[in-house]
């Protein structure tokens, strides 16, 4: 038993909220929920995995794209109930080909979102859709 993980305060459903972002430049990548074995997981081989709510079980972030997560830094708030995972990413974050998941921008007075984001890879290429 890990104690430092025992104080942290999964929700109902077990899960945590984990804010990936770069250790470098700050952005924030991706947004994932970690379950118990998640953070063991990550924390074990120093690549970030997830607790994919959609499958049902773990996933290794670059599982099929080979775009991991590699763990520089893992931070909780005050409450303890949020993480931040501060990873060098390599290649991309969001499996729609941009660097982050974040690439959409609120714009006032405008019915759709900016994209200001920049592909990085053909998401057909990398998952052979």
């Amino acid at each position: 038993m890990d104690a430092q993980l025992d104080r942290l305060k999964l929700d109902s459903n077990g899960l945590i909220p984990a804010i990936i972002q770069d250790h470098k430049s700050g952005e924030v990548l991706a947004m994932f929920w970690m379950n118990r074995e998640a953070i063991e997981k990550t924390i074990a081989t120093g690549k970030v995995h997830s607790y994919s709510r959609s499958r049902g079980r773990l996933a290794l972030k670059g599982e099929t794209s080979g775009h991991f997560e590699h763990v520089r830094a893992i931070l909780t708030d005050c409450d303890k109930d949020a993480l931040v995972i501060k990873v060098e990413q390599v290649g991309g974050a969001c499996h729609e080909g941009y660097y982050s998941c974040f690439y959409n921008e609120y714009q006032t007075g405008s019915e759709e979102w900016k994209n200001v984001g920049k592909k990085i890879f053909d998401p057909g290429k990398v998952y052979h859709k």
